[in-house]
């Protein structure tokens, strides 16, 4: 049975000996006497063709003395084995070590390009391009066969990552690892330069692609360049590029139109873009769903919702079906028209055909409907966002608390805080709206207790939330309270902003409560006050310049920016 990774002084002293032993070196000899061999009891050990790998004593106590990075180690590990070990780890530091062990202490184990790929793969996603760079350089002195998928996977990554250079070098590369560059990897490096806006470079990588790289562009490599030249705002280039195609002998095509028909639309030539989009139906193509949203999206921009809503009627009436992001369109301009009730059924068209809208979208549904006193109807949508599991956000649900709380309505906003709290965990803000509204309407025990509630869950009060508590207390004639609020906000290391000191000193003053505004400049002498609060105390202490001059004199010097 073999040793186990920790081994016992005793069982060492005995596994060495047998190491040195006549019979060990038998067992581990290749002699062709086939007598032998078959009288060897050791032959049919499971072990034996492991052990037979090993090429001396030294490195098969060395593999079992290594402690290994994860526990329990495999005993027979295989490349596929090893994949499945490396992708299953969170830690991609962890990743490495394992890959490591297995290439320097496990017994017959060789490193393979699949290997190499999947750590190298686990490196990228975790930004970790230096050891993706020394492995690399190993793989490059070894004498494994390597595919162009690895190089694909980096370009992308160092796209990913705002590394347009390093994806450059790393296409220049793989010729020195014996591959022959393909279309494949030319248009992961053109996509990695767009994505860093580097639109010159891609022209003229472009322009030679032919000559000095010997590639050959597709139909996808030309709509990478028109993408990068309507980026660019370069309309002209693109156009020219397009009726270059048919020469290059790529026939353009949905795609290559409904770039340059968007680059149209961002310039704000509608007219254009109306051209493109009747070139493509003259060519006998059916526009998609992106040709029709980008067309929409145009109109809409422009304040022109009747013939955005025409252009979606036309699509559905072609049999072309509109997808989330032509619903956030129309949505989007609906709200901006303040047209509620048709951004409402829009937006649960979009839900009864299983599309999750964003949160933003949401919001500004939401914003639009409590500002034109529909609260219930918001509410409504909130409830039907839980029955298509899309649960609402914090985002939607301190929209809409914000919206309860200012109609007035604390205990339907308490309920919906509570409903939301069973499914998800309320942020800092979703808690501030509410404490905010229940301040505003002196409900400070309740607010108190909320207060308790998010601390104990282990959401940190901000400044904001102080400053609800402070103006509560100031509201409610109790302005000495928020003296105490704003002490533990500062023992807490919470810094307060301008608007802190603004509404405790004021609510102060109102109480008439001169003695503690004393006891709180020395502390906004080190931090803002605003004008409006600094002509109030001026007016107010200027019959006691003596005793107060020093402390506005130092406020002065602090607000002096």
């Amino acid at each position: 049975m073999l040793i186990s990774p920790k081994v016992s002084g005793h069982r060492r002293w005995v596994y060495t000996t047998y190491l040195n032993s006549n019979n060990f070196r038998h067992f581990l000899s290749t002699t062709a006497d086939t007598t032998a061999t078959a009288a060897d009891p050791f032959k049919t050990h499971p072990s034996y063709q492991h052990l037979s790998t090993i090429k001396s004593k030294s490195e098969l106590l060395q593999s079992y003395t290594v402690t290994p990075p994860i526990k329990p180690w495999p005993r027979y590990l295989s490349p596929k084995a090893l994949i499945s070990l490396i992708k299953s780890q969170h830690d991609p530091n962890l990743s490495l070590q394992i890959f490591h062990h297995a290439g320097n202490f496990h017994p017959g184990f060789s490193h393979n390009y699949e290997t190499y790929q999947s750590i190298i793969n686990k490196l990228c996603r975790a930004r970790a391009f230096d050891e993706v760079e020394t492995l690399l350089t190993e793989l490059q002195k070894s004498s494994i066969q390597c595919g162009e998928g690895l190089f694909i996977t980096m370009i992308r990554n160092y796209g990913i990552a705002s590394k347009p250079k390093l994806a450059l070098k790393t296409f220049l590369r793989i010729e020195k690892f014996g591959i022959q560059r393909s279309i494949r990897s030319f248009n992961a490096l053109l996509n990695a330069l767009v994505q860093n806006k580097e639109y010159d470079l891609v022209y003229a990588i472009f322009k030679n692609c032919q000559k000095k790289l010997d590639i050959m562009p597709s139909v996808f490599t030309c709509n990478i360049l028109l993408n990068a030249l309507c980026k660019k705002g370069d309309i002209d280039s693109a156009i020219q590029v397009l009726d270059e195609m048919p020469v290059m002998g790529i026939v353009p095509n949905v795609v290559s139109y409904t770039t340059i028909l968007g680059c149209y639309v961002s310039i704000g030539d509608l007219v254009g873009a109306k051209r493109m989009f009747d070139e493509i139906v003259d060519r006998g193509w059916l526009p998609d769903a992106t040709t029709y949203t980008v067309l929409m999206h145009g109109f809409a921009k422009q304040g022109k919702l009747i013939d955005a809503v025409k252009i979606m009627d036309e699509m559905e009436e072609n049999g072309v079906g509109p997808n989330e992001v032509t619903y956030g369109v129309m949505i989007e301009a609906f709200c901006k028209e303040k047209k509620s009730g048709e951004a409402v059924n829009l937006l649960n068209d979009m839900l009864d055909k299983r599309y999750i809208p964003s949160s933003t979208l949401c919001c500004k549904v939401i914003d639009l409907l409590c500002e034109e006193g529909k609260v219930e109807e918001a509410c409504d949508l909130w409830k039907k966002l839980l029955v298509k599991n899309c649960t609402p956000d914090n985002a939607i649900s301190s929209t809409l608390i914000h919206w309860l709380c200012k109609k007035g309505k604390i205990r339907e906003a308490r309920k919906l805080f509570d409903e939301f709290e069973k499914g998800s965990s309320p942020s800092v803000l979703t808690y501030n709206m509410l404490i905010a509204g229940m301040c505003e309407r002196g409900e400070l025990h309740e607010a108190g207790r909320l207060w308790d509630d998010m601390v104990d869950k282990g959401c940190i009060p901000n400044a904001f939330t102080y400053n609800m508590l402070i103006n509560g207390f100031c509201k409610a004639g109790n302005a000495k309270e928020g003296i105490r609020v704003l002490e533990e906000m500062l023992e807490k290391g919470c810094l307060p902003n301008k608007s802190t000191y603004s509404i405790l000193i004021k609510g102060l003053l109102d109480s008439e409560c001169e003695a503690e505004v004393l006891r709180v400049l020395p502390l906004a002498a080190s931090g803002d006050v605003d004008l409006e609060t600094w002509g109030i105390l001026v007016a107010k202490f200027v019959t006691d310049l003596r005793n107060v001059c020093p402390i506005l004199d130092k406020i002065l010097l602090e607000n002096d920016t």
